[in-house]
């Protein structure tokens, strides 16, 4: 059963997807065209079981579904729109400073 989660929530749930290199090249990927568990894991050089945990914590952020395709899953982007967001992210700027960095936060598990 699908949910309308708050604005705060969904932003929260996208920042934990961006969090993640991987994620964040699935995504990517998902923006240009739908594709299947195995074409991804090879187009982005990882195992298959590496990519399905990736592609679990997408579905529970809710923002890739799976799509019957005969005895294939596909998977896309939960909304369209998520891939024009993706756009305005990267096309936007950002002011860092240039001996700054970001500490690593990374938490176990995801959403």
């Amino acid at each position: 059963m699908l949910t309308v989660t708050s604005d705060i929530e969904v932003l929260a749930r996208f920042g934990r997807a961006l969090a993640d290199p991987i994620r964040i090249r699935v995504l990517l990927a998902l923006r240009q065209a739908p594709a299947y568990p195995s074409d991804l894991a090879e187009t982005l050089g990882v195992s298959r079981t590496r990519l399905s945990n990736h592609l679990a914590c997408l579905r529970d952020c809710g923002l890739v579904v799976t799509v019957p395709d005969g005895r294939r899953t596909r998977y896309e982007l939960a909304d369209e729109r998520l891939g024009h967001a993706l756009d305005h992210l990267l096309a936007a700027v950002v002011a860092v400073e240039s001996d700054t960095t970001c500490p690593n936060t990374a938490e176990k598990g995801c959403c």
